[in-house]
C-alpha cells in the first residue's frame, strides 16, 4: 500500500467481492496522505466504540446493534464505491499503528476481532457461504452419509440449547480445538475430537481463522516497523502513526463558547461541584501546598482555559497561590510567562488544547508531581479516599475500583460522574472538559427545572 500527496487511488476492482475482508494482505492502492489519517481516525472510532460497550458489559444482541450503529455513523463514504477501500486502507493503516508494542497489539486484535465477529454475523447466510468459499478457510461441509450417522446427536444437541434443527442444516467437521467458546459453552457435538458446527454458528470458525490471521500479521509488520519503516518515514508517517493510538476524537475545547466564562469568584465552588477527579485532585493541592510542579500547572492551566477562565483571571489565580510561597517577585519573573504561554501570547503563539484523557492517562508523574489520572495512578486506598471526598461510595465505589482493576481507567470516570449526577453518561468520559461542560448542563437543568 503506497502513500502519495495528491493523487486519488484508483478503486478496487469492479469484480464481485465480499462485503468483509480477512485483510490477509494489503492491496495495491494509492493512498492519499489525508485519507491516510482520516480514514484511520474513523475506524478507531469504531474500535473505541466497541471497547466502552464491553467494557460496560453490553449483551451479545447489544452490541451488535452498537456495531452496527458504529459502523453506519463512521465508515461512510459520500462515493458508495469506495466504503471497501475505506475498510481496508484503515484496518492496515491502523495494524500499523497498533502493531508497535505488545500491549497495543493485544488491545487491536481483541477489537478487530469483535468488530469482524458481529459484522460476520450481521450478513445473510448466503454472503457468510461466500467468505468461507472466498477465503478458502480449511473447514468443510459434512456428507450425506455421514450426517446421517450423527444425525440424533446433533438434533439433541440442539434442542439442548433452544434451536431447531432440520435436513437442510449445514454442518462443519472441525479439530474441537478451533471452536472453544462453542465446547465450553457446550453447544456443539463432539466426537473422536471433532465438533459438529451447524451454519449458524459458523461465524466461530470463521473468527478462530481470522484472529489468527490477524495476530500473526501484527508480529511481522512490528518486525518491518522496526527494521525499515519507523526510519524511512521518519518525517512524514512515522509522526501520524506514533500520535494516534492516543488520538482524541472528541470536540474541540481549544476555545470555551463565550457564554461558557468562568469567573474567580466561583472556581472553588466549581471545582467542587463540576470538577473531573484529575482536575479537582490538582486543584486541592494548590490550595493546600500553594504550588504544583510543571506538569500539574499545565495539566490544570489549560483545563480552566477550555472552561472559561480567561487570562488575567488566570494570572490572578495562579498568583495568589504560588506569591504565598515563592512571592510576587518571583512569581512575575518564573511562572507569568508559562501561564500567558498557555494562552498563545507568548513565543510561538500556539493555541494549546486542554489534555484530553488518553494524554493525561498516558502520562508518567514522578515522586511530588500531581498530574495524570488518578484512576491509573493513585493506590487503591487513595483513590478510595478521594471517591469517598467525592460522595461516591459504596457499591457504586466497588463498581469503579472493578474497572480501575481492569484498566479501564476512562470508564472508571464515567460511573463517578453517573454516581455523583444520579444520571448515565452513554457516551462515556473521554476529556476533563467535556466532564466539566456535561456537569454544568446537567446541574443547570436541574435548576431550571426547580425554577420552573
Amino acid at each position: 500500500m503506497e502513500i502519495v500527496r495528491s493523487q486519488r487511488k484508483p478503486s478496487i476492482d469492479a469484480s464481485p467481492t465480499p462485503t468483509l475482508s480477512l485483510y490477509r494482505s494489503a492491496p495495491p492502492l494509492e493512498v492519499r496522505l489525508e485519507d491516510f489519517e482520516l480514514y484511520a481516525i474513523d475506524r478507531l472510532r469504531v474500535l473505541k466504540g466497541i471497547s466502552d460497550g464491553l467494557a460496560r458489559g453490553k449483551k451479545p444482541e447489544e452490541m451488535e446493534n452498537l456495531v452496527r450503529e458504529l459502523w453506519k455513523t463512521n465508515m461512510r463514504h459520500q462515493d458508495p464505491a469506495e466504503v471497501m477501500n475505506k475498510d481496508i486502507i484503515s484496518h492496515f493503516v491502523l495494524r500499523l499503528v497498533y502493531c508497535r508494542t505488545e500491549e497495543l497489539r493485544k488491545w487491536f486484535l481483541s477489537m478487530e476481532t469483535t468488530l469482524f465477529r458481529y459484522r460476520f454475523r450481521l450478513e445473510s447466510l448466503e454472503s457468510q457461504r461466500m467468505l468461507m468459499t472466498e477465503f478458502q478457510l480449511p473447514y468443510k461441509a459434512l456428507i450425506h452419509a455421514e450426517y446421517e450417522t450423527v444425525k440424533d446427536k446433533l438434533v439433541q444437541v440442539a434442542r439442548s440449547i433452544g434451536q431447531s434443527s432440520n435436513t437442510d442444516t449445514i454442518f462443519f467437521k472441525v479439530p474441537f480445538e478451533e471452536v472453544p467458546d462453542l465446547v465450553g459453552s457446550r453447544r456443539v457435538f463432539i466426537l473422536k475430537g471433532f465438533a459438529y458446527v451447524p451454519m449458524n454458528q459458523v461465524v466461530s470458525l470463521v473468527v478462530t481463522q481470522f484472529r489468527s490471521n490477524i495476530s500473526k500479521a501484527l508480529v511481522l509488520t512490528n518486525r518491518k516497523w522496526t527494521s525499515t519503516i519507523k526510519e524511512q518515514e521518519k518525517d512524514r508517517l512515522t509522526p501520524i502513526v506514533e500520535a494516534l493510538s492516543n488520538s482524541y476524537l472528541g470536540p474541540d475545547y481549544t476555545q470555551p463558547n463565550e457564554s461558557a466564562e468562568i469567573s474567580l469568584k466561583d472556581i472553588d465552588q466549581l471545582a467542587s461541584n463540576s470538577f473531573p477527579l484529575c482536575m479537582r485532585h490538582l486543584f486541592d493541592k494548590l490550595r493546600e501546598d500553594h504550588h504544583l510542579k510543571h506538569g500539574g500547572r499545565i495539566q490544570l492551566n489549560l483545563f480552566l482555559k477550555g472552561v472559561g477562565l480567561k487570562l488575567d483571571d488566570a494570572l490572578a489565580f495562579w498568583k495568589e497561590e504560588f506569591s504565598k510561597k515563592v512571592g510576587a517577585e518571583r512569581f512575575d519573573k518564573e511562572y507569568a510567562y508559562s501561564i500567558r504561554h498557555n494562552y498563545g501570547k507568548e513565543g510561538k503563539r500556539t493555541d494549546y488544547t486542554p489534555f484530553a484523557c488518553q494524554k493525561i492517562i498516558s502520562s508518567t508523574p514522578s515522586v511530588g508531581d500531581h498530574h495524570g489520572c488518578p484512576y491509573r495512578h493513585f493506590s487503591e486506598e487513595n483513590l478510595r479516599a478521594a471517591l469517598n471526598k467525592m460522595g461516591v461510595g459504596g457499591r457504586q465505589q466497588d463498581e469503579v475500583m472493578d474497572k480501575v482493576r481492569n484498566r479501564h481507567y476512562q470508564l472508571a470516570c464515567t460511573l463517578t460522574f453517573e454516581a455523583i449526577h444520579g444520571t448515565s453518561c452513554d457516551t462515556g468520559i473521554n476529556h476533563p472538559n467535556q466532564y466539566f461542560s456535561n456537569s454544568q448542563k446537567i446541574r443547570q437543568e436541574k435548576v431550571t427545572s426547580v425554577e420552573s
